[in-house]
């Protein structure tokens, strides 16, 4: 739990340093092939920890499964590449996303509230199932490890996003 932990922070951390030089303007700027914004895709991750959270935390309650040997093999890394394009459930889509310090606060808070619940219950993680929409049913380590690697594939998002504002400007 604890690489798992570490992963996520080290995300969390080029995530917030490429958000801080960002303008408003920037941060807000949909691209003109009609993807989220930066605001948006940080309004989704947020979204998403906070599901996260709250579902493992019901799971914590039901504790005492085990997720089946073959499904624990499964990577949460696949999670990670950008080569699938997954649509995210209703749930978790975007809306109206806050100016950028709200924004950062909002994910900042329901990280804090995520890792919280692992110093609080993580050692009981491999008796949780969690149910995700692509990945099936995995544990709440490989959910905090799904977690980590969501960001690291929404903050390749985010820098693919500023490069292509960033030529639509020059262009």
């Amino acid at each position: 739990m604890k690489r798992v932990l570490k992963r996520l922070d080290r995300v969390h951390e080029k995530l917030n340093a490429t958000l801080a030089p960002l303008n408003e303007d920037l941060f807000t700027r949909q691209p003109a092939d009609g993807g989220w914004s930066v605001a948006q895709i940080l309004q989704h991750l947020r979204l998403v920890e906070e599901r996260v959270t709250k579902d493992l935390e019901k799971g914590i309650e039901r504790r005492g499964a085990r997720v089946r040997l073959l499904k624990r093999l499964i990577p949460t890394s696949i999670v990670a590449l950008r080569l699938v394009r997954v649509k995210a459930p209703k749930a978790v889509n975007p809306l109206e996303a806050p100016d950028k310090q709200t924004a950062i606060e909002n994910l900042n808070r329901a990280r804090s509230n995520l890792k919280k619940l692992c110093a609080d219950h993580g050692d009981c993680f491999r008796q949780v199932i969690f149910k995700h929409p692509f990945l099936g049913e995995i544990d709440g380590v490989a959910t905090i490890s799904f977690v980590g690697y969501h960001e690291q594939r929404h903050y390749k998002q985010i820098r693919e996003v500023l490069r292509n504002l960033a030529a639509d400007s020059r262009g």
